[in-house]
This record gives structure tokens, sequence and C-alpha cells, in this order.
């Protein structure tokens, strides 16, 4: 019995390959950092937010140009809806542990659905109070699939993210943050060509 029991427990611990698995075909990411607080003396970090940022990760797969240009600039990633949902699949969603301010805006601390509406010279991030609907046929007023049915009266703020055309390609989309201190820096979005960037901080 014990023989038999080994034998099952070493199964059940052998890996499954990664072909085996079932894989979405936007996986989900998480970006976060943490902000305001700082080192002691014997090196722990106290006083922290947290910021996370969850999100659908598209992949490219070998497209090019996802983007475009000129006035159909970022059209393929809309299908229909009137902004992007900065991922895949669920609406993306911003985690802000404490007060936060963009340029002059301040986004106090909370959950946020993310959308961004795209032009070619510049990005405009929005931060929603919508709710996030698990499903497209999920039936829920207050919520959004994507960012199919948006509108904008819930907005909590809009910040503009300066855009430039790099000349590597993120295969993956990738949500991070980017030259950070302890009062704040770049919450940046890469995608393909396509870097986009807006500058934060802790609100004082």
């Amino acid at each position: 019995m014990l023989r038999v029991l080994a034998c099952a427990m070493f199964l059940v611990s052998l890996p499954v390959s990664v072909e085996g698995q079932a894989r979405l075909a936007s996986p989900r990411g998480e970006a976060t950092t943490q902000v305001g607080g700082a080192y002691n003396a014997d090196g722990r970090y106290e006083g922290g937010s947290w910021i996370v940022v969850d999100y659908g990760r598209p992949i490219l797969r070998g497209r090019e140009d996802m983007f475009g240009s000129g006035p159909t600039y970022g059209d393929g990633f809309l299908r229909g809806a009137p902004l992007w949902r900065v991922g895949a699949n669920l609406s993306t969603r911003f985690h802000a542990g404490t007060d936060l301010v963009f340029g002059d805006q301040r986004l106090p601390a909370g959950e946020y659905s993310i959308f961004a509406d795209l032009e070619e010279d510049q990005w405009t991030l929005v931060f929603s109070t919508w709710g996030v609907k698990q499903s497209g046929r999920e039936v829920n007023p207050n919520a959004l699939w994507g960012a199919y049915g948006y509108t904008d009266d819930r907005d909590v703020l809009r910040a503009t993210m300066s855009v430039q055309t790099i000349e590597r390609s993120a295969d993956q989309l990738i949500i991070t943050f980017t030259d950070m201190t302890q009062q704040g820096g770049d919450f940046t979005i890469w995608f393909d060509d396509q870097l986009a960037t807006v500058p934060f901080a802790v609100a004082q």
C-alpha cells in the first residue's frame, strides 16, 4: 500500500508539459510597484503603498504594424469599442493603494478600469469606475467586457501619454513602471513598436 501511495505521489508531482497545458491566447499579466515608503536601518521596507495592474497580454504572433498610421491609427484594437481596453479579454484593472497625481490631477486610492484613446501623436489614458464583466455574456449594467459599451460618465481622470515609435518590437503587451523613485515615476505601455508613457507621483 505504501509503495502504491508513493508511486501515486510521484506521478502527481510530475510537471505537465507546456504543450499539454490549456493556455489563454492572451495570458493574464500583472504589473506591480510599491511607492511612498523607505527602507529602515534594518533593511526592511516600511510605509509603502502598492500599485497593481491586472491585464490580458495579447501576443503579436508574427503580425506587424499593429497600430497602423494616419486617421485609422489604433483602430485595429477597437473591434467596435470606442476605446482600447489596454489589453485583451477582461477590462484592465488599476489598483492604487494611495492617492496619486497625474499632471495636476489627483487620482484617489482605489480600483479602476483603465482604457486608452489612441492617436498617432499621443494617447489619452482613462481611469474609470466601470466594473468588470467576467464574460461577454454577463448581464451587469455597472460593468463592461473590455471596453464594449464604454461611456465617459464614469471617468475619474484622463491623462495624456506621450507615444513614440521605437526600433524594437514587444511581441507581447507589456505594462510596467519605469524610471521609478519612491515619489513616483512613469506608467509605461509597450506593444509592437509603440511605447507610451505618462509620469505620475504620490500625492502629497
